[in-house]
């Protein structure tokens, strides 16, 4: 087991190893706390004495067994050359992620849920689903050439997020089909867009929203612009040119989910 584990570990490190086998890595210990929290199935795991070094670690360690986690115990050396991360935290668990559909993402009044066009940083990825989730966002769609959902980058950044928060990728036609089957008006973000609140009106009493946001250089594309019901953004003073993606997807939820 301990050999064919750490095997697996390597080959999920790689986009076509998980995409082959509908695998995650969940790397540290919040992340596989998180996992363990939201009821996720973990294969397995290779632990290092790191992990014991804490309580918080080895109340994981005993969390794992008692799930009935099967655990191969190597060396703090071993485990950081399969570590994605300069600081392993003594764990690398193997997951069965949540693999959400089209009938997870609610379409009710007022509810929201988050597009991403081709936002490339996974760093970027990861803190949006964290956001989205903190906010109240009903799940973000990934479109082609944004960050792979699972890339360990983006997990970790999520902070657990995509273990909750419904979380798909699409291609543009599916999303359009979608829009169109459930009623859902597409808003999308773009500098010199007017403010998401207009006087007088109540967003929770509105049709749902599918918020589109673009990556930093090219913004949402122009197919799917065409398509818009609203254009939408967030006045800047003079002389700023734009916000990183993660931060304005933070100011935009916030805008479109707060009360009144």
């Amino acid at each position: 087991m301990a050999g064919s584990l750490q095997t697996l570990i390597r080959d999920l490190r790689l986009r076509r190893g998980r995409e082959r086998r509908g695998l995650a890595l969940a790397e540290g210990v919040r992340l596989v706390e998180e996992a363990l929290a939201a009821g996720v199935r973990c294969r397995g795991a290779t632990v290092a004495p790191a992990l014991e070094s804490t309580a918080r670690g080895r109340a994981l360690k005993a969390a794992l067994e008692q799930a009935g986690v099967q655990l191969v115990q190597v060396s703090d050396r071993e485990l950081a050359e399969l570590a994605d991360t300069e600081q392993a935290q003594g764990v690398i668990a193997v997951l069965e992620p949540r693999h959400w559909s089209w009938a997870d993402l609610p379409a009710r009044p007022g509810s929201v849920v988050l597009v991403l066009d081709a936002v490339q940083d996974p760093g970027n990825v990861g803190t949006i689903l964290r956001t989205a989730f903190a906010l109240g966002a009903a799940g973000v769609i990934a479109l082609k050439g944004t960050a792979e959902l699972h890339n360990p980058k983006v997990m970790r950044g999520s902070m657990g997020a995509l273990f909750r928060l419904p979380a798909l990728s699409a291609g543009q036609d599916q999303l359009v089909q979608w829009l169109s089957d459930d009623g859902v008006e597409l808003w999308v973000t773009e500098t010199g867009g007017e403010p998401i609140r207009r006087p007088g009106t109540r967003l929770s009493d509105g049709p749902p929203i599918a918020l589109a946001l673009g990556n930093e250089g090219a913004g949402v594309s122009a197919e799917l612009s065409a398509r818009a019901t609203r254009r939408v953004g967030i006045p800047l003073v003079p002389g700023a040119e734009s916000l990183n993606v993660a931060v304005a997807a933070g100011i935009l939820l916030y805008e479109v989910t707060r009360a009144g």
